[in-house]
């Protein structure tokens, strides 16, 4: 699987409404095929962050996610209301989604 984590820093203007700016995205992606999961949280300690976990099947599913047209329109759509450059990391992991947490299992 290829594991994703990006931090988004929104101008102050777009902090509160950052999840609606990227709602079509979210949805759209969410729909392809190859995704296993796209989730947003913000941040605790900066109101203005936003960090988005997301994952594909394999390297081709994540592939044709930046090949959409829907990635494309993100990026615009995300480009004017961003305060900073985003930080990423991108991994491929020998699992298919999340696991359970062997300290708590229940």
């Amino acid at each position: 699987m290829i594991f994703i984590a990006v931090r988004f820093t929104a101008r102050p203007e777009h902090a509160d409404t950052w999840l609606d700016l990227v709602a079509d995205f979210t949805r759209a992606t969410r729909e392809e095929p190859g995704n296993l999961f796209f989730d947003w949280s913000r941040s605790v300690d900066n109101p203005h962050q936003y960090v988005l976990l997301e994952a594909f099947a394999d390297a081709e599913a994540g592939a044709a996610h930046v090949a959409s047209a829907h990635f494309k329109a993100g990026l615009e759509t995300m480009a004017g209301a961003i305060a900073s450059t985003p930080e990423i990391i991108n991994v491929e992991v020998p699992q298919q989604g999340w696991g359970a947490m062997a300290e708590l299992a229940r």
